[in-house]
Parts: C-alpha cells; structure tokens; sequence
C-alpha cells in the first residue's frame, strides 16, 4: 500500500485530474443509463405497439426516474398517435444515437484526463530516477547490472503509469457504474437483486485469490528482462571482442537460457491474469442464469411484477454491473505488477547517497595553495584499496603516480573529485576537508581526462564543449589545435558539427582521446587529473598532445597517471604505488638511483 501511495503522489495535484474525471464519471454513467433504458421503449413500439394508444399529460418536473420516463413517454405517445408507429420507432432511434454519440464524446474527453496523467506520471518518475542515477556514487553502476537499471526506466515505468492510470477507473469510474446500475436494479427489482447481492462477492473473492499469486510472477518476469537488457547491451558494445574469439555461440546460448526462463515465467503469469476474465464471465454467467430462473419462477407464481421488455432491461443492467466488476479484477491483477515496478523504481531511487552533501557547504572559486592526504585509507566492498596515503601535492607542480595495476592510482585520483569518499583520514584543499566543500565548485577546479576516452553520441563541438556555456567558437578551436586534434576534425564531413556516434564509434581510439585532451584543456582548470590521457595516441601523436599537455601544465597542479614511463621523466615528484600503499617517492633520477620498484619498472620499458 506504500507503494502504491507513493506512486500515486506523482499524480499531484490531484485537482488537476479527479474533479473533471468523477464529473465525467457520472455523466458517462447517466448517458450509459439511458442508452440502455431507450431499449425498453424500442421493443415496446417493436413488438406492443398497441400498448401506446393515447396520449398521457404532460408530467410536472420532479428530480426523478419517473419524471424522465414520463417525459419521454408522453413525447413518443405523441409521435406515436400523430404520426405512426414508424415514425415513433424513428423517433426512439434516433435519440438512442444521439446519447450514444454524447456517451462516446464524454469517455473520450475521461481519456484525455487519463492520457494526460499517464505521461505526467511517466515523465516526473523518469526525470526523479535520471536525477538520482546521475547522482549516484561510481561504485553502484560497480555493483548492479545496466539492464536492471535500463529496465527500470523503460518497462518499470511503463507498467507503473498503466498500473496508476487504471487505478483512476477503480477508485472513480467502476464503482460509479457498479453502485449506478445496482441501484437501477433494486430500483426495478428488488427480489431479483438479492440473489445478485449474494452470489457477488463469492467471484469477487475467488478472483482476489487469482490475482494475489500474480505478484510473484511479475517480480520474476521483470528480473528476466532486467538480465535480458543487459546481455543485449553486452552484446552490442563488446561485438568486437564476441567476433575476435567466435564466441557468438557462447553469448546466444547464455541469451536463449534467460530468454527461455523469461518466458516461463511469463508464461506462468499471463496463465494467472488471463484466468480472471473467463472465471468472471463464467461466474456472470451462472448469476445471470440463477436470475433468469428466479425471475421465471416468479413469473410462474405471478410476482414478477414486470412485462417482458422490463425484463430484458434488468438483464442488460445487470450485465453493466458485471462489466466494471469484470474490470476491477483485470485491473487488480494490472496493478499487481505495477506495484512490483514501483518497488523496483524505489529501490532505485531510495538508494542511499554514499557521496553526502554538507549541511553548509564552503564555497570554493580558486585553487591557492596545496591538495594533502592525510592518512588516507579506502576500502571497497570491505576490501582494502588504499592504506594510509600521506601526500602533498603544491600548486603548480606536476605530480606523477606510477605502479603495477592494481595498485590503487586511479582509486586516487578519483578520490579527490570524490567519486568515492575516504574510508579513514582526510583530502584537504587549502587545509579544508573536501568534503566541507560544495561539490559543484569542488569539481569546477577540475579538469579530468580518463583512461577510457568518455564521449557521447552527439557532435565534435558539443562533445568539446560538453557542461560549458557560453563558449566562443574561436576558443573551441583553440582547444582543439592544442590536443592535436582541429586537422582532423577539419577533415571530417560537417567539421565541428559532426556526429561522432555513441561512444564516439565513428573515431579512432587516438581521436576519440584527443577530443578528452580538448575537452579538458577548453575548462582550463586549475588542477588536472590525466589518467593514462595519451595511452591511445601513436608516437607522433603523443609527442604533438605531450607537449601541448606541458604547455598546459605550467603553472598548474598536475596529477598525471601513467604505466608508459617516458612521459613522466620531468615530472617535479613522482610517487610511486603498490598494494594500495606509497612505496617510494622522489624525481625520475632519484628513483632511478634508489633501484627500487620504479627502477625495476623503467627496465621494462625502452626510453627514447
């Protein structure tokens, strides 16, 4: 029930939707009352047209069944006597047209406020889920599948706007109808009504058992498609590597297991909701013979109290009371496995925040004197990363941090942005934690080139200028010529304004990671984080962005990861890594002469 609360809230303000929806409601029901009562009269000047034979006085208003019915029976006397029993026969049809059409134009106008609740609910479930993924700590996407998250946001959300929006028809719509007709019925019967009362809520239980197993069934097929998302997402971005080692068997063996047990429980839950309609129809079935058996014995013992066409209306409504009844246990089962969307879209959203705002942030607009660990220490999943890092790294000095993989850099230098945040000790800027800063301005200080060059399917332009305004067209180009990058850009069919594809698949490995050389140098930052940033570019390359990359480096604090050697050589401190833990520290020729770990790194590699 939390659930469903919740998920309704995003339907607010409800004013906006339920007083025009219960106000359409109602008049659909009267329409649909009247469509159905004009039967009555239509077999009445069909078959006993000889029943109308005078012409009654015009009845006094009263808000009342028997005023209207008068009404309309005086009038089609009339019709009847003046004209002929064709033209009363007319006249009836016509007006069951007219309150047809009146019926359809009101439903349609119900849909509309429905429709438009849909999407209002699909849209601020959406955006809530975009915002809090896009705040999520790094570790998460670490530990859950992207197909689960993809499925979340496309067929969670979609189950859940069907689940809400029939809600409405159960809270406003079907009970109206349900009370509505029921009322007619007692009003024309009320013997034969009892037995419609009694045998009810014996379907309407029976049906609620049928339903309830169906939340299980939904928990399973929407796992299933969470795994099923993910292995096409798999499939797509590793094809190069699935071809390279004819693995194409191997993923369609693993697709078709999920796929296969997605169907059976699919299966097994459309058997369940399916269920429900057919037992409902049976169940109306049986009740509308029991009636039919009471109503004929009745007749047979002379207390009936109603000729043949009154018996055939009570049938008719009595079929429009099983119609919304019918819908409230399809419905049921619908909102079954919106719930269990729901609980999946909250699981999401109700994620904690590992990365916690302070309460009062400090502002931060400009870097003036050093970045310190101090005692730093970091675990993952309880496993120890980092082991207490003590590190000063003053403005304006270049600092290269070099190690076997594995052996924590880049878990380092993601601290400071605070992907993660520190399990012990502290990162202070200017002698302040970071984590008392905003982290807004705590990244602006920040340009960041990644190992894996990060791009989006958008152009070269947008792609450069990616979280920027205002950005001049000159400066962008200016970027672009400093990472080595403009000529070929220049070469390429729409220049700057050219879709580089998702993930920038239209580039090469060097292209795509001079485009995050520009990106960076176009935030002209105070602090820059270079994870790898030239291990993509061949030796022209990279002696073209290396000393583009120095030039940028002057009077900037520089924190440089790199496993190829050569490029660091002039770094003012190099600090070297192993499991987890600073093992040595100094300049190139320092480390050299001290034959450590850095030393025994730079025999594997040939220096220019």
């Amino acid at each position: 029930m939390n659930t469903f609360k919740r998920l309704l809230a995003y339907a607010k303000p409800y004013r906006h939707y339920w007083p025009s929806y219960l106000s359409l409601s109602i008049l659909a029901l009267v329409f649909s009352m009247v469509n159905f009562a004009l039967f009555k009269p239509l077999l009445v000047v069909v078959f006993e047209p000889e029943s109308v034979s005078t012409v009654g006085i015009l009845p006094d208003f009263t808000l009342s069944v028997d005023y209207f019915t008068q009404l309309f029976q005086h009038y089609l006397s009339k019709i009847m006597v003046n004209n002929g029993t064709l033209r009363g026969l007319a006249f009836v049809c016509i007006m069951l047209i007219i309150f047809t059409f009146l019926s359809g134009v009101i439903k349609y106008l119900s849909q509309r406020i429905i429709v438009k609740m849909r999407v209002t609910i699909m849209q601020r479930i959406r955006e809530d889920l975009f915002r809090k993924i896009s705040a999520l700590h790094i570790g998460y996407f670490s530990d859950k599948r992207k197909g689960d998250i993809l499925s979340s946001i496309s067929n969670d959300v979609t189950e859940v706007q069907n689940s809400v929006a029939n809600s409405f028809h159960v809270v406003f719509r079907d009970p109206l109808q349900v009370v509505g007709f029921l009322g007619a019925l007692i009003y024309m019967s009320p013997r034969l009504t009892i037995v419609t009362l009694v045998t009810l809520p014996v379907s309407a239980f029976i049906i609620t058992r049928i339903t309830r197993s169906l939340r299980k069934g939904a928990t399973d097929t929407q796992m299933f498609i969470g795994r099923i998302l993910s292995q096409f997402e798999e499939a797509i971005s590793g094809a190069r590597i699935i071809k390279a080692f004819n693995a194409q068997g191997y993923v369609r063996k693993a697709f078709s297991s999920t796929n296969e047990s997605h169907k059976m429980s699919s299966k097994k839950m459309f058997y369940r909701q399916e269920m429900a309609s057919p037992f409902s129809e049976f169940m109306g079935i049986s009740i509308a013979v029991a009636i039919l058996f009471f109503a004929g014995f009745m007749h047979l013992t002379g207390r009936l109290g109603m000729d043949l066409p009154s018996l055939m209306l009570y049938i008719a409504f009595y079929w429009k009371v099983l119609e919304p009844a019918k819908s409230i246990s399809n419905t049921y089962a619908l909102i079954q496995r919106g719930l269990v969307s729901g609980e999946r879209i909250f699981a999401i959203l109700d994620e904690p925040v590992a990365i916690k705002k302070s309460d009062n942030p400090v502002p931060i607009k400009e870097f003036r004197k050093e970045i310190e660990f101090r005692g730093v220490s970091f675990k993952y999943n309880n496993e120890p990363v980092l082991r207490d890092i003590n590190l000063t790294v003053g403005k304006g000095r270049m600092i290269a941090l070099v190690g076997p993989s594995g052996a924590g850099k880049t878990t380092l230098v993601d601290l400071i942005p605070r992907y993660y945040d520190v399990t012990e000790g502290s990162i202070l800027i200017d002698g302040t934690d970071i984590r008392d800063y905003s982290p807004k301005d705590l990244i602006g200080l920040m340009g960041i080139v990644t190992q894996e060059a990060i791009l989006f399917n958008d152009t070269v332009y947008n792609n450069i200028t990616f979280g920027l305004e205002n950005v001049k067209e000159e400066d962008v180009i200016a970027a672009a010529k400093i990472a080595n990058a403009h000529e070929f850009i220049s070469q390429m069919e729409n220049g700057y304004q050219t879709n580089i594809g998702d993930r920038g698949g239209k580039l090469s490995g060097g292209q795509r990671q001079r485009l995050a050389i520009a990106r960076a140098v176009l935030k002209n930052p105070p602090i820059l984080i270079l994870d790898e940033a030239t291990s993509a570019l061949d030796t022209e390359s990279e002696r073209l962005v290396q000393e583009a990359l120095t030039n940028l480096m002057k009077n900037r604090t520089s924190i440089v990861i790199a496993h190829r050697l050569s490029t660091i050589q002039h770094a003012d401190e190099i600090v070297v890594l192993k499991e987890g833990r600073i093992v040595e520290t100094g300049t190139h020729n320092d480390l050299l002469q001290q034959k450590g770990l850095y030393s025994h790194l730079c025999k594997l590699q040939t220096f220019e």
